[in-house]
């Protein structure tokens, strides 16, 4: 993996990592926690998530609707999980025990990206950034119960 190709953003929320791990691996939950808006609501897949899992979600992105199959890429219980789709590239969540509650780092890596330059031309990978802001502020939201 290369660091070159990666958006990370952090923020320490007032939950124990166990706390965290178990909205994020819930697809039922990631629409509610999304800050792009393009997570509509899940289609398929159990919860909670494995390393393995294969689970799939409504979208909207520019107006059109459409759907994604996500596989569970890495995982190691309490403290990461990333999926990616059939264009590779993926979505991470580090977790870290910090005074104050657990420290979660959002990435979105596009360094195993089937066409990683595709994604630049775009400019989608540095976009990126707010959107993950969002999504950790809406987690920090969801876990308090201000959703």
């Amino acid at each position: 993996m290369s660091k070159e190709r990666q958006v990370s953003v952090s923020r320490t929320i007032d939950a124990s990592p166990e706390e965290v791990f178990v909205v994020l691996v819930d697809p039922a939950g990631h629409a509610a926690i999304d800050g792009s808006g393009m997570v509509k609501g899940d289609r398929y897949g159990d919860a909670p998530l494995r390393l393995g899992s294969r689970f799939g979600m409504q979208m909207k992105q520019f107006g059109v609707p459409y759907r994604i199959s996500n596989e569970v890429v890495e995982y190691e219980e309490n403290r990461l999980i990333a999926w990616a789709h059939f264009f590779r590239h993926r979505w991470r969540y580090e977790l870290e025990p910090v005074e104050g509650g657990t420290k979660v780092t959002e990435t979105f890596d596009w360094s195993t990206a089937l066409v990683p330059k595709g994604l630049e031309l775009t400019g989608y990978p540095k976009a990126n950034r707010a959107a993950m802001e969002a999504t950790l502020e809406r987690l920090e939201q969801y876990l308090s119960g201000r959703n």
